[in-house]
């Protein structure tokens, strides 16, 4: 459909005729994602609320479709990829986000760390140049204040605040190993989200919610003991990137009710169930 001919359509959702307007509507919603650029140029010059908020119900219901879309496309690609994923998530709140902008930042992030990294390093020195970095220059940090705020999930929010929740940190940190071709891995926890660096010859964890802290194995089996789990193989191995979008979109949701924003909620739910494999929610 031709530009002029989109915008002749949008138009006549101000048709005074219900069924007029509710056919162009339906028309208007069977154009996907590629309306919606013409949508918000009406509702800038719209001086109707009623047609305003018309849109703005139009334009979050394609927003949202277009959100399933990627993210269904991203479940079932080949490699899961991390940034992507995380991309996705912070579109429920930021739909108009450019991945473009967040890859820059973790380059910017991973060039700060290269030019002080040598391959020479014993891995414990890898890592500390690493947390130096993150931790020390950039001063990322956990946002323990405001814990439950939706941001925490957001992986450009906590790019541009420094502030974040355990997966959310330690995904940064992935992202910036994965590229120093460091084998760090994430760990899917019970009540946390952790790093596992392990190679041939040795193995250890890293506590990104805590400034990059190393713990053992038998440090992470106290932990378990001390939250009276029963300890499970998965507790310690590295798990996909699936599961740590899954997890993101979880604490997505929690962050939501806590908020009461229950549609919010139900909406970031339905993504959850596009990825859930016919598996429990885990909410």
């Amino acid at each position: 459909m031709e530009e002029k001919e989109i915008k002749a359509l949008i138009s006549l959702l101000e048709d005074e005729d219900e069924s007029i307007s509710a056919h162009v509507e339906q028309k208007i919603r069977s154009l996907g994602k590629l309306v919606i650029p013409f949508l918000e140029q009406e509702w800038e010059s719209n001086l109707s609320p009623d047609i305003q908020t018309r849109i703005e119900n139009i334009v979050h219901d394609l927003q949202s479709d277009l959100r399933k879309e990627r993210l269904v496309e991203w479940y079932e690609s080949e490699d899961r990829d991390l940034l992507t994923g995380m991309w996705i998530v912070a579109t429920v709140q930021y739909p108009d986000l450019e991945i473009s902008k967040i890859r820059q930042e973790i380059e910017q992030i991973y060039y700060d760390v290269w030019v002080q990294f040598q391959n020479d390093l014993t891995p414990m020195e890898q890592i500390k140049v690493l947390n130096n970095v993150l931790f020390s220059k950039l001063r990322f940090g956990s946002n323990t204040k405001n814990f439950h705020s939706p941001g925490n999930s957001m992986i450009n929010v906590v790019l541009e605040t420094k502030k974040g929740n355990p997966i959310s940190l330690c995904v940064i940190y992935l992202l910036v190993a994965r590229k120093l071709k460091l084998p760090v891995f994430g760990v899917n926890l019970p009540n946390m989200f952790m790093l596992l660096f392990r190679n041939e010859q040795q193995e250890f964890y890293i506590n990104a919610f805590n400034r990059g802290l190393i713990f053992s194995k038998k440090d992470l089996e106290n932990y378990i003991h001390e939250i009276h789990l029963v300890p499970q193989p998965s507790f310690f191995e590295p798990c996909g990137n699936e599961e740590i979008i899954r997890r993101s979109l979880r604490n997505l949701v929690m962050s939501f009710e806590k908020l009461g924003e229950h549609a919010r909620a139900e909406e970031v739910k339905s993504l959850l169930i596009e990825i859930s494999g016919g598996g429990e929610l885990g909410l």
